[in-house]
């Protein structure tokens, strides 16, 4: 009730943690927070998608930091008897490596460590790491492993996803597509909706735009989904910076906002908006401005923190300021009051 008293208009599920029991009573919480404040908190529920990530790691006794420069293996298993790579680490779907091929580009853990691939030994591949922190950084199991140029056949629908969606027909107002890149995958997830329940056109779909394949395909995918359903667009700047480059992703993002204004489908502006304020109760100045920006799209995504009520609350009463400047990404061109002649003073 918190978070809906303090502005949030909707609430997401994130269906990657928990299960059906912790799920259950996150909706219950939101419809009860409805009758006591008399208004409809829609929730959308995001289906996971495939994780690829790190799995086991093996590091030298005497450094746990990789850094520019340094070489990783990247294979099925480690092999400790090599010792030219003390750097190891093995992928959570193995079947991925064998789309790879020598340069290959590989990020790992966000971003936070990027390399490319240099060759191969023992039927692993050598990683070259071309971006890193200063400091370094450390190898660790279950952090995220992306190959931003390589296509890894991967389906976008896990058998999980699968399960999630029979509680999500029953329960949420929209479905959150994760990692989803052409037309045809839209179709495909439509048709598991369409065996679960009759009315599945009423349930909205939000389409998560988090790879290169999913920008470049993005008329496809906009046609096929808001032809049969209401449908948004979540531009995901977590994983898309990783996959097409820090760099990149202001400028795609400009494209995004042009191309879904003209299609007449609304965007979910997401990932660490405000996440100093929401995390630290403090925020950064440059997160200020980036969440003033935010005005642009329809729908700003918040995630979870100690802070978030308060978040809500700022990022609510910046939003309705900046809507007297900005009427999606045109400019309203309204009298400007910072400069108003006052009385002086006595």
């Amino acid at each position: 009730a918190g978070l809906v008293a303090h502005g949030a208009d909707a609430v997401r599920i994130n269906c990657a943690h928990d299960g059906p029991y912790e799920w259950a009573r996150m909706v219950g919480n939101v419809r009860a927070a409805e009758a006591r404040l008399g208004w409809r908190v829609p929730i959308l529920m995001d289906i996971a998608g495939p994780k690829v990530r790190t799995g086991y790691v093996l590091t030298p006794p005497d450094r746990t930091r990789v850094f520019v420069g340094d070489l990783v293996l990247l294979g099925r298993e480690v092999t400790p008897a090599l010792p030219e790579t003390p750097f190891q680490m093995t992928c959570t779907a193995p079947e991925a490596l064998d789309r790879l091929a020598v340069g290959n580009q590989v990020s790992i853990d966000d971003g936070k460590v990027q390399g490319r691939i240099t060759g191969t030994v023992d039927g692993g591949f050598l990683v070259r790491i071309e971006h890193a922190r200063l400091g370094g950084v450390k190898l660790k199991s279950e952090k995220g492993l992306n190959f931003p140029d390589a296509d890894l056949g991967l389906d976008p629908l896990t058998d999980k996803d699968r399960e999630d969606l029979g509680f999500i027909v029953e329960h949420a107002d929209f479905v959150g597509y994760s990692f989803v890149r052409t037309g045809a995958q839209v179709a495909m997830l439509q048709a598991e909706l369409a065996a679960r329940t009759p009315n599945w056109r009423r349930l909205g779909l939000v389409g998560k735009i988090e790879t290169p394949a999913a920008v470049r395909n993005l008329p496809e995918i906009l046609v096929q989904a808001a032809g049969e359903q209401p449908f948004a667009v979540m531009i995901a700047r977590g994983d898309l910076a990783v996959e097409m480059g820090f760099e990149r992703v202001a400028e795609m993002q400009e494209e995004m906002l042009w191309l879904c204004e003209a299609a007449h489908v609304p965007v979910i502006w997401a990932t660490q908006v405000l996440e100093d304020l929401i995390r630290q109760g403090l925020p950064s100045r440059g997160e200020m401005t980036d969440a003033a920006m935010a005005a642009r799209a329809e729908c700003v995504l918040l995630n979870k923190g100690p802070n978030v009520d308060a978040a809500v609350g700022v990022l609510d009463r910046l939003l309705r300021r900046m809507a007297a400047h900005q009427f999606k990404k045109t400019p309203t061109l309204r009298a400007l009051a910072s400069w108003q002649e006052r009385p002086p003073a006595p």
